[in-house]
């Protein structure tokens, strides 16, 4: 079952910043990791990728440079900045946050107070 575009739309960041914590990388490339990692439930388009990137970009949380690939072709590879890696570790803990509230619910746990 494939999530929804909320979901989708408000995991994209992290999961972009955790990509490329990974390694660099160019944007077809990143959407066919997500493809892979979904098994085929999410499917990114250029249109919703590119601008999310250029954001990113611009808050220097990645930067961008052009380089060639196998093929020869040139690309233009994006990587995580110091400040990219600060802002996971945030996004990281504010999905954990919430990822421990749905198992509480979940698993009818009390709140802790």
């Amino acid at each position: 079952m494939a999530p929804s575009k909320d979901l989708v739309a408000a995991s994209a960041i992290p999961l972009i910043l955790s990509l490329l914590e990974r390694g660099d990388s160019y944007g077809y490339a990143i959407i066919q990791e997500v493809r892979a990692l979904s098994n085929g439930d999410v499917e990114w388009a250029d249109g919703m990728l590119y601008p999310i990137l250029h954001r990113l970009e611009k808050r220097k949380l990645v930067g961008a440079y052009w380089g060639v690939a196998d093929n020869g072709r040139r690309r233009k590879y994006y990587r995580l900045e110091r400040a990219g890696r600060a802002e996971l570790k945030t996004q990281r803990a504010h999905w954990d946050k919430f990822h421990d509230m749905l198992q509480r619910v979940k698993g009818g746990l009390p709140c802790s107070t």
